[in-house]
């Protein structure tokens, strides 16, 4: 097993989370090891639904098209509700992405894209950056840390061999049975059994059978049980099937696949249906959230620090949403622009937003086929951490506003989106966004450029981005800043991960950018007294 000995970051998972973590580090120019304890990507479609913010990371990454050619078409973005596949009296919601794409509230609106397709396209991208860093196969056994860093033990499930390697940080995206989340001495608090369910990945013939409904999903109501998710919505699908594990009369054998084919046949409605079962796996619906987020310098994320009831299809996504945020921090610690003290932002920043997912997805299930699914309620995500500068004019806002986007600068919120009408290749605002802090105005002011100068030679890059009157222009001129809230000679300073760290109304407003910058890297905490 050819493994260095000696790494900046370790990352337990190769999931879609500790896949995308992995990315986002190469971004930022931090060497990293992935340890993945199977020997290969995942073979069953799992997780689905990849939401706007998601995709806006991806975006960022460079991956949006490729994970678009990897899932459903935008047409296909639909939920259907009706006893069976067959219903005549069927219903289906939804509003096809393809009819917004570019507009609205992000350029990249959410799709369907199966865990067995995401993940190879995030396995390339990882390993073509990260080279042999990236291993599958390769499990963790042990570890222990200290001040300095954490030892852990490797095995290369192949050969058995084992190795030592010393990690700067271990970042635990290993999934909801957690091996590092149980080593760092973290609990984890809420419900458990919410519901049981079999999932079956099958093959059949019923591309013709749904062709004048295709949909995303399809959900069955009484007397038809559980729902049909679509993988191509032509041969390849899932059917999931709640059963209760308790009840004394339930009789049925879920291991036995002539058995299984007749579930899969009375839930179409289609009796003589050619089915072919390719594979099973039981899932428990849980409802639970991690008792902290760090121990020390073992950190956690995904499925690791919550998780989430797939009602909503929020859990992955939310997810991306954690590393998205930690990742950037890691950097900043790793190559000593940061203190420590950075990263005790990640849980003030991420965990409220999982409570909150949880809760709603919580009550999504109670509500069984009545829920409404949201792709853009991530967007919603505002933080408050020392890593946000307050901002005396911004309303306090929960972590998550169900109620809808609403475009705002205030520090905390994701950048909101504009549409560019150039250079090439840039077509939003969340394009400007770049592996360091990103300065957005429509000044002219040179002020704002010697202020990013004084905080690049002070070892904090700033590239200032200025819209209209040069290369950048609005398709509606002036639309970001009123989207911000701010008049032209205003800028905000949004973070790697796309969140708006302080918004000022001129540069002669309050400190100047270097001192907002240590300030925010030092992760000292922000006061009446100390507040722009």
């Amino acid at each position: 097993m050819h493994v260095p000995t000696t790494t900046p970051v370790l990352i337990v998972g190769g999931g879609p989370v500790g896949l995308t973590l992995s990315i986002l580090l190469s971004r930022y120019g931090v060497d990293h090891l992935l340890a993945e304890a199977r020997p290969g990507t995942s073979r069953h479609p799992k997780a689905r639904g990849i939401s706007a913010r998601s995709m806006e990371v991806f975006r960022r990454c460079g991956l949006e098209e490729a994970v678009r050619d990897a899932g459903l078409p935008a047409s296909q973005v639909f939920f259907y509700r009706g006893r069976d596949l067959v219903d005549p009296d069927f219903v289906r919601d939804g509003v096809p992405h393809e009819a917004s794409e570019g507009a609205g509230n992000t350029p990249s609106p959410g799709m369907i894209c199966s865990q067995d397709a995401l993940e190879p396209v995030l396995s390339g991208r990882a390993r073509a950056s990260a080279g042999d860093r990236v291993r599958f196969g390769t499990r963790l056994l042990s570890f222990t840390q200290d001040e300095e860093g954490v030892s852990t033990e490797l095995e290369d499930r192949a050969d058995g061999e084992r190795r030592t390697v010393r990690a700067g940080w271990l970042v635990g995206c290993d999934g909801a049975a957690s091996t590092v989340r149980a080593g760092a001495g973290v609990r984890m608090d809420g419900p458990t059994g919410l519901g049981h369910f079999l999932s079956v990945r099958f093959e059949a013939p019923l591309g013709g059978v749904v062709a004048d409904r295709a949909s995303a999903s399809y959900f069955l109501t009484p007397p038809g049980r559980g729902g049909f998710m679509a993988v191509d919505n032509d041969r390849h699908w899932i059917y999931q099937y709640p059963f209760d594990p308790e009840d004394p009369r339930g009789d049925e054998d879920l291991g036995d696949r002539k058995h299984l084919e007749d579930l899969v046949r009375t839930a179409a409605g289609i009796p003589g249906l050619d089915v072919t079962v390719r594979d099973t796996m039981i899932w428990r619906m849980d409802a639970q959230l991690a008792s902290g987020y760090r121990a020390g310098r073992v950190l956690l994320a995904g499925d690791a620090a919550h998780v989430i009831p797939p009602t909503g299809g929020h859990g992955m996504n939310t997810g991306i949403g954690d590393v998205d945020n930690l990742a950037w921090k890691l950097a900043a610690v790793a190559t000593g622009r940061a203190t420590e003290a950075l990263l005790d932002s990640y849980e003030a920043e991420r965990r409220p937003v999982a409570r909150q997912v949880i809760d709603l997805s919580t009550d999504n299930a109670r509500a069984r086929a009545g829920y409404r699914i949201d792709d853009e309620l991530l967007l919603t995500a505002a933080y408050r951490s020392t890593a946000v500068v307050p901002d005396p004019a911004a309303p306090a806002r929960p972590p998550l506003d169900p109620s809808g986007y609403h475009p705002s600068g205030a520090p905390g919120v994701r950048a909101p989106h504009a549409r560019l009408a150039g250079p090439s290749g840039i077509s939003s605002t969340l394009d400007l966004v770049g592996p360091g802090f990103t300065l957005i105005t429509a000044s002219q002011d040179p002020a704002w450029q010697q202020q990013a100068d004084a905080a690049a030679a002070a070892g904090v890059p700033v590239t200032v981005r200025r819209l209209g009157g040069g290369q950048l222009s609005e398709e509606h001129p002036g639309s970001f800043h009123q989207l911000c809230g701010l008049p032209p000679s205003g800028a905000v300073l949004v973070r790697p991960d796309g969140h708006i760290a302080w918004r000022a109304s001129s540069p002669a407003t309050g400190p100047d950018l270097l001192r907002i910058l240590r300030r925010v890297l030092t992760g000292a905490p922000w006061t009446t007294a100390t507040s722009p």
